[in-house]
């Protein structure tokens, strides 16, 4: 009877364990993998995702709740380098993984397929590597030289107000707003998706935010060229599109011409494509004196 009240308590207690699965969503990560540790016995990728897929939703039905992870093999190195572990052992492979729980880009497993989990999960690690890339080249630029100013510090209030009067002037519905800044070796991008609560007032992801105001505040601080481009949604309403080019450390309209080439042109290849149907390309809403500088320029 004892044991038997012991096998339950355990089963109770493993409801209440939080997991995180390690994915490697890439054939050739997968393919490292395999020919580097001999402990990693998996033999193809494609199996290998349906034992993953298989897992989770058995975990699911057990009332446990499973994160997903991106496993990076080459993170996964140099994390066993560090730590003096022997990589080709499961052990050392949890332990990154519990480490990737803390830090790394996770996604929750609610029942979606991993067809829809990986690109939702490889999102999510592009979004915080962009926040990390923007976050380090705003921390190297230092002090104004005649002020003696943190720029990188005044570029993110700066663009922490842009964002709040943007996100007033709006009007209702759901937004969903790009923010685009050139740097090398590649355009770093971010996006912003807000919907109202009952009372009307934007409720927005705050990892999200940040790394929005982050890459437009290293759009300004740099002084590099850059655009916000929104788009809003209102139930029995056509959809709106504008958008601002950056100047320095305010923003300036685009015009509905212009908001039209830049919504209609493939950014991979630069071919036009269709407009949307029942979509008004149109101005900017006024965003006041907030839109304009009000400090100097560094």
């Amino acid at each position: 009877m004892a044991h038997t009240q012991h096998q339950t308590m355990r089963r109770v207690l493993r409801r209440e364990i939080a997991g995180t699965i390690g994915l490697l969503t890439d054939e050739q990560d997968f393919t490292a993998m395999r020919r580097r540790y001999r402990t990693f016995v998996f033999d193809d990728h494609a199996s290998y995702l349906q034992q993953v897929e298989t897992l989770l939703r058995t975990l699911a039905s057990q009332g446990g709740h499973t994160t997903v992870a991106l496993f990076d093999p080459e993170e996964y190195a140099a994390f066993c380098a560090e730590h003096e572990l022997d990589p080709d052992t499961a052990a050392s492979r949890t332990r990154f993984t519990a480490e990737l729980a803390a830090t790394g880009p996770t996604v929750s497993y609610e029942g979606q397929p991993l067809d829809a989990l990986v690109p939702d999960l490889i999102d999510e690690a592009v979004r915080q590597a962009t926040w990390e890339y923007a976050t380090t080249l705003l921390s190297r630029i230092g002090n104004c030289a005649s002020c003696g100013e943190d720029i990188g510090r005044a570029a993110f209030l700066r663009a922490s107000e842009l964002l709040v009067r943007i996100l007033e002037v709006s009007g209702p519905g759901a937004r969903h707003l790009v923010c685009s800044v050139s740097t090398e070796p590649e355009t770093l991008m971010a996006v912003l998706r807000t919907d109202d609560d009952e009372h009307g007032t934007p409720q927005l992801d705050e990892a999200a935010a940040l790394e929005f105001t982050t890459v437009l505040a290293l759009g300004i601080a740099t002084g590099t060229a850059g655009g916000l481009v929104m788009r809003t949604t209102t139930p029995d309403t056509t959809d709106r599109v504008y958008g601002w080019r950056l100047r320095g450390e305010w923003l300036q309209p685009l015009t509905a011409g212009e908001v039209f080439d830049a919504y209609c042109t493939d950014v991979e290849s630069g071919d036009l494509v269709s407009p949307e149907s029942g979509v008004d390309y149109c101005a900017p809403p006024d965003l006041g004196d907030d839109g304009h500088s009000t400090a100097h320029t560094h």
